[in-house]
């Protein structure tokens, strides 16, 4: 199957590996938004930028057109960040192959997910969410890892898992694309939350509680949103909450663990080579719990802090002395 990689950062990077050493011939085109990058690619035989030190099989194929890109493909994968997916998929609109989000993110304009986001921009496409506890660096490296392949369509879910599964990376499918997609969008903003704890100095029973009520938080506006329950329990609810609120390789727990310092957003943000999805995803979030008059103190309070200017202690005080209830 001939496969396209819409954007060249770590993840689009480490997927269009994945596939091309499986391949073997020219089969997979990686594109990036800015030419440069591919060229420091082809020179460097790696993607220094965003995954320093993994060698990138050299019959990968490297294109700064996105209609070259794409043409001919039987698939695309779009890896690009969720503020530009809208406009980078919109050359998709004649398009009527397999699109494979693995972006995770929530639109602020319209409260959609990145495959409900296709269903405008790519109208004709079989629709699939890629989504899990994936580290790039680690897939790259080839860590044993699995993901989770949602559709509506359960044929192009089990299609996307042929094609990418392998001995060290499991692809589970699913009948819950929405589910999916909000638990790997909505668990960045409690990864941030989770950084600030670390940036405080804070332990591991602080964050085992951050991370159980996070998830109800998590399961309980994907559920007023029309997702199964069950999914959050999974690989791309628990599971991606889990290794993105613990591990040093994520971007989000680390640019919570800079709040946690005492570093301001706009220096964070300024300084950061790569987005934290988190980041718009709790202005997004935020609005979508309004709207659906759903309680989400953990999104309230990583909300006020990034867009509101709040203190980081008295939004850790706000949230700790809450009312006592029963778990739920």
């Amino acid at each position: 199957m001939k496969v396209a990689v819409l954007g060249a950062g770590a993840w689009g990077t480490a997927l269009a590996k994945l596939l091309q050493e499986s391949n073997g011939s020219a089969a997979v085109t990686l594109w990036a938004h800015e030419p440069q990058r591919l060229k420091e690619i082809e020179r460097n035989g790696a993607n220094e930028r965003y995954l320093p030190g993994i060698n990138l099989p050299k019959s990968l194929r490297l294109e700064p057109d996105a209609g070259r890109a794409i043409a001919g493909t039987e698939c695309v994968v779009v890896a690009v960040p969720s503020k530009a997916f809208r406009e980078v998929t919109a050359s998709l609109r004649d398009y009527h192959g397999l699109v494979v989000s693995v972006t995770k993110g929530i639109e602020f304009e319209t409260g959609l997910t990145m495959c409900a986001v296709l269903r405008e921009t790519a109208p004709h496409a079989r629709r699939v969410a890629l989504s899990g506890p994936t580290l790039a660096l680690e897939v790259a490296k080839g860590v044993p890892t699995a993901i989770v392949a949602a559709s509506d369509d359960a044929n192009a879910a089990q299609t996307v898992q042929q094609l990418f599964h392998r001995p060290r990376f499991r692809v589970y499918t699913s009948a819950d694309p929405l589910g999916v997609e909000l638990g790997g969008a909505l668990k960045n903003v409690v990864a941030i939350a989770a950084g600030v704890g670390d940036g405080l100095g804070f332990g591991d029973n602080s964050k085992a509680a951050l991370i159980t009520r996070g998830i109800v938080e998590i399961r309980r506006l994907g559920v007023a949103r029309g997702a199964q329950p069950e999914t959050f329990s999974g690989l791309s609810g628990l599971g991606d909450l889990t290794v993105t609120c613990y591990s040093r390789l994520s971007r989000n727990r680390a640019f919570g663990e800079r709040l946690g310092r005492g570093e301001s957003v706009e220096k964070i943000l300024a300084s950061t080579v790569a987005i934290a999805e988190g980041y718009p995803t709790a202005r997004s979030a935020y609005r979508l719990a309004q709207q659906l008059n759903v309680s989400t103190p953990i999104i309230d309070e990583v909300h006020a802090v990034l867009y509101e200017g709040k203190n980081v202690a008295q939004a850790l005080l706000d949230l700790t002395t809450r009312e006592s209830k029963p778990e739920q």
